[in-house]
């Protein structure tokens, strides 16, 4: 009785060891399903949807907190990605968080710039460059589109411009007929 109870702790000792052993070394850092969702978002870090940024969107969707159709950049084609990834049923855009707009990005007319900074203020991503009272001008390639330096310009010298479809921009459209798994007839 006594060898049985020894046998019985001395497992627990190297079992408990082990989980704890494996717990330290193949810890995983973050919710690797929010990592899926913010891959997914467009990360425009516009905050169209309500939380400030495309991460935290990810993270309240994870949680149940939000919606999956409460990101106009990301449009329908997200929702249909996030919907397929969460096992969820398609929902169309919130009109409340807005519509979906073509992939834009920011153009300053140097001649009306005053050089306020409003705008390089108001970037989420830096994305615009300039000094005070100096002219300032957009980096296209860094721009998202996300139209926050329009609201803070005093003299309405920013517009946002769609972008041409090119070889690198063209992305294939999601498909519209949803495709279904063939039923083999059982004999």
């Amino acid at each position: 009785m006594l060898e049985a109870l020894l046998v019985m702790a001395l497992g627990a000792i190297v079992l408990g060891a082990a989980l704890g052993y494996a717990a330290v070394r193949f810890r995983v850092e973050g919710d690797p399903l929010v990592e899926k969702i913010d891959a997914i978002l467009p990360q425009t870090q516009c905050g169209q949807c309500g939380f400030p940024g495309c991460k935290p969107y990810a993270q309240a969707i994870a949680k149940g907190e939000a919606e999956i159709n409460q990101c106009p950049p990301g449009g329908e084609e997200g929702i249909h990605k996030l919907a397929d990834l969460l096992g969820r049923e398609f929902k169309p855009l919130s009109a409340e968080h807005g519509i979906e707009k073509p992939k834009s990005v920011a153009l300053i007319n140097e001649q009306t710039c005053i050089g306020c900074t409003l705008c390089i203020q108001a970037c989420p991503v830096d994305a615009i460059v300039g000094a005070a009272k100096q002219m300032h001008t957009v980096v296209a390639s860094q721009c998202t589109g996300c139209e926050l330096c329009l609201p803070p310009c005093p003299v309405d010298c920013i517009t946002m411009e769609p972008l041409a479809e090119s070889v690198e921009t063209w992305k294939w459209k999601y498909p519209v007929v949803r495709l279904h798994p063939v039923q083999k007839e059982t004999a």
